[in-house]
Protein backbone atom coordinates (compact mmCIF):
# COMPACT_ATOMS: atom_id res chain seq x y z
CA UNK A 1 0.00 0.00 0.00
CA UNK A 2 1.32 3.43 -0.95
CA UNK A 3 1.23 5.88 1.92
CA UNK A 4 0.73 9.53 1.13
CA UNK A 5 -0.02 12.58 3.20
CA UNK A 6 -2.10 15.47 1.97
CA UNK A 7 -1.90 18.97 3.43
CA UNK A 8 -4.94 21.25 3.73
CA UNK A 9 -4.12 23.22 0.57
CA UNK A 10 -3.93 20.05 -1.50
CA UNK A 11 -7.20 18.76 -0.08
CA UNK A 12 -8.91 22.04 -0.95
CA UNK A 13 -7.50 21.84 -4.48
CA UNK A 14 -8.76 18.25 -4.82
CA UNK A 15 -12.22 19.31 -3.61
CA UNK A 16 -12.35 22.13 -6.13
CA UNK A 17 -10.99 20.21 -9.13
CA UNK A 18 -13.25 17.18 -8.65
CA UNK A 19 -16.23 19.30 -9.74
CA UNK A 20 -14.81 22.19 -11.75
CA UNK A 21 -12.12 20.68 -13.96
CA UNK A 22 -13.38 20.54 -17.57
CA UNK A 23 -12.37 16.91 -18.22
CA UNK A 24 -14.35 14.10 -16.52
CA UNK A 25 -11.34 11.77 -16.24
CA UNK A 26 -9.44 14.38 -14.25
CA UNK A 27 -12.51 14.86 -12.06
CA UNK A 28 -12.49 11.12 -11.34
CA UNK A 29 -8.79 11.22 -10.44
CA UNK A 30 -9.39 14.08 -8.03
CA UNK A 31 -12.35 12.27 -6.47
CA UNK A 32 -10.28 9.12 -5.94
CA UNK A 33 -7.44 11.02 -4.29
CA UNK A 34 -9.85 13.01 -2.14
CA UNK A 35 -11.32 9.75 -0.89
CA UNK A 36 -7.79 8.47 -0.25
CA UNK A 37 -7.03 11.61 1.76
CA UNK A 38 -10.09 10.81 3.93
CA UNK A 39 -8.56 7.43 4.81
CA UNK A 40 -10.64 5.08 2.66
CA UNK A 41 -9.13 1.83 1.42
CA UNK A 42 -8.40 1.18 -2.25
CA UNK A 43 -11.25 -1.31 -2.40
CA UNK A 44 -13.73 1.25 -1.11
CA UNK A 45 -12.40 3.90 -3.49
CA UNK A 46 -12.83 1.50 -6.42
CA UNK A 47 -16.42 0.75 -5.41
CA UNK A 48 -17.36 4.41 -4.96
CA UNK A 49 -15.72 5.78 -8.09
CA UNK A 50 -16.19 2.81 -10.44
CA UNK A 51 -12.51 2.33 -11.28
CA UNK A 52 -10.50 -0.89 -11.43
CA UNK A 53 -8.25 -2.15 -8.64
CA UNK A 54 -4.93 -0.94 -10.08
CA UNK A 55 -6.13 2.54 -10.97
CA UNK A 56 -5.81 4.10 -7.48
CA UNK A 57 -2.18 2.99 -7.42
CA UNK A 58 -1.55 4.68 -10.77
CA UNK A 59 -3.19 7.86 -9.53
CA UNK A 60 -1.14 7.85 -6.33
CA UNK A 61 2.12 7.27 -8.16
CA UNK A 62 1.33 10.14 -10.53
CA UNK A 63 0.50 12.33 -7.53
CA UNK A 64 3.79 11.45 -5.83
CA UNK A 65 5.71 12.17 -9.07
CA UNK A 66 4.26 15.55 -9.88
CA UNK A 67 1.50 16.53 -7.48
CA UNK A 68 -1.90 17.72 -8.58
CA UNK A 69 -0.51 19.16 -11.82
CA UNK A 70 0.57 15.67 -12.91
CA UNK A 71 -2.97 14.41 -12.27
CA UNK A 72 -4.38 17.09 -14.57
CA UNK A 73 -2.41 15.76 -17.55
CA UNK A 74 -4.46 13.91 -20.13
CA UNK A 75 -2.39 11.63 -22.34
CA UNK A 76 -4.42 9.70 -24.89
CA UNK A 77 -2.67 7.68 -27.56
CA UNK A 78 -3.41 8.90 -31.08
CA UNK A 79 -2.07 6.82 -33.92
CA UNK A 80 -0.27 8.93 -36.52
CA UNK A 81 -0.72 8.36 -40.23
CA UNK A 82 2.35 7.55 -42.32
CA UNK A 83 1.15 10.28 -44.67
CA UNK A 84 1.66 12.92 -41.97
CA UNK A 85 5.41 12.80 -42.69
CA UNK A 86 4.68 13.98 -46.24
CA UNK A 87 1.90 16.40 -45.32
CA UNK A 88 3.68 19.57 -46.48
CA UNK A 89 4.77 18.01 -49.80
CA UNK A 90 1.29 16.69 -50.59
CA UNK A 91 -0.39 19.95 -49.57
CA UNK A 92 1.96 22.07 -51.69
CA UNK A 93 1.48 19.82 -54.72
CA UNK A 94 -2.33 19.76 -54.42
CA UNK A 95 -2.55 23.53 -53.93
CA UNK A 96 -0.87 23.97 -57.33
CA UNK A 97 -2.48 20.95 -59.03
CA UNK A 98 -5.85 20.20 -57.38
CA UNK A 99 -7.11 16.68 -58.11
CA UNK A 100 -10.49 16.41 -59.75
CA UNK A 101 -11.33 13.03 -58.18
CA UNK A 102 -10.33 11.01 -55.15
CA UNK A 103 -8.91 8.32 -57.44
CA UNK A 104 -6.63 10.91 -58.99
CA UNK A 105 -5.57 12.07 -55.51
CA UNK A 106 -4.84 8.47 -54.50
CA UNK A 107 -2.65 7.95 -57.57
CA UNK A 108 -0.74 11.21 -57.03
CA UNK A 109 -0.19 10.51 -53.32
CA UNK A 110 1.13 7.05 -54.19
CA UNK A 111 3.39 8.57 -56.84
CA UNK A 112 4.71 11.27 -54.45
CA UNK A 113 5.14 9.13 -51.33
CA UNK A 114 4.95 5.47 -52.30
CA UNK A 115 2.09 4.99 -49.81
CA UNK A 116 -1.21 3.66 -51.14
CA UNK A 117 -4.41 4.48 -49.25
CA UNK A 118 -8.04 3.68 -49.94
CA UNK A 119 -10.56 6.41 -50.83
CA UNK A 120 -11.93 6.83 -47.30
CA UNK A 121 -8.50 7.29 -45.71
CA UNK A 122 -7.41 9.61 -48.52
CA UNK A 123 -10.54 11.73 -48.17
CA UNK A 124 -10.00 11.96 -44.40
CA UNK A 125 -6.33 12.91 -44.82
CA UNK A 126 -7.08 15.58 -47.42
CA UNK A 127 -9.74 17.03 -45.15
CA UNK A 128 -7.28 17.07 -42.23
CA UNK A 129 -4.80 19.18 -44.20
CA UNK A 130 -7.50 21.71 -45.07
CA UNK A 131 -8.56 20.60 -48.53
CA UNK A 132 -12.20 20.18 -49.41
CA UNK A 133 -14.39 18.88 -52.18
CA UNK A 134 -15.42 21.48 -54.73
CA UNK A 135 -18.32 20.82 -57.06
CA UNK A 136 -17.81 21.98 -60.59
CA UNK A 137 -20.51 23.65 -62.64
CA UNK A 138 -21.98 21.94 -65.65
CA UNK A 139 -22.38 23.42 -69.07
CA UNK A 140 -26.10 23.80 -69.82
CA UNK A 141 -27.40 21.27 -72.27
CA UNK A 142 -29.99 21.60 -75.03
CA UNK A 143 -28.42 24.74 -76.37
CA UNK A 144 -26.47 25.48 -79.44
CA UNK A 145 -22.64 25.27 -79.61
CA UNK A 146 -22.36 29.06 -79.74
CA UNK A 147 -24.31 29.47 -76.52
CA UNK A 148 -22.20 26.79 -74.81
CA UNK A 149 -18.99 28.54 -75.80
CA UNK A 150 -20.43 31.84 -74.61
CA UNK A 151 -21.33 30.23 -71.26
CA UNK A 152 -17.81 28.81 -70.87
CA UNK A 153 -16.21 32.20 -71.53
CA UNK A 154 -18.53 34.34 -69.41
CA UNK A 155 -19.16 32.05 -66.41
Amino acid sequence: MIRTYFNNGEIEALKYERYYHPHPRVQRKMEALLLKSQGLSHKQICQLTGISANTPRHYLRAYIEGGIDKLKEINFYHQQSKLSEYEKTIEDYFREHPPSTIKEAIAKIEELTGIKRRPTQTRKFLKSIGMRLLKVGAVPSKTGPEQQEDFKKNS
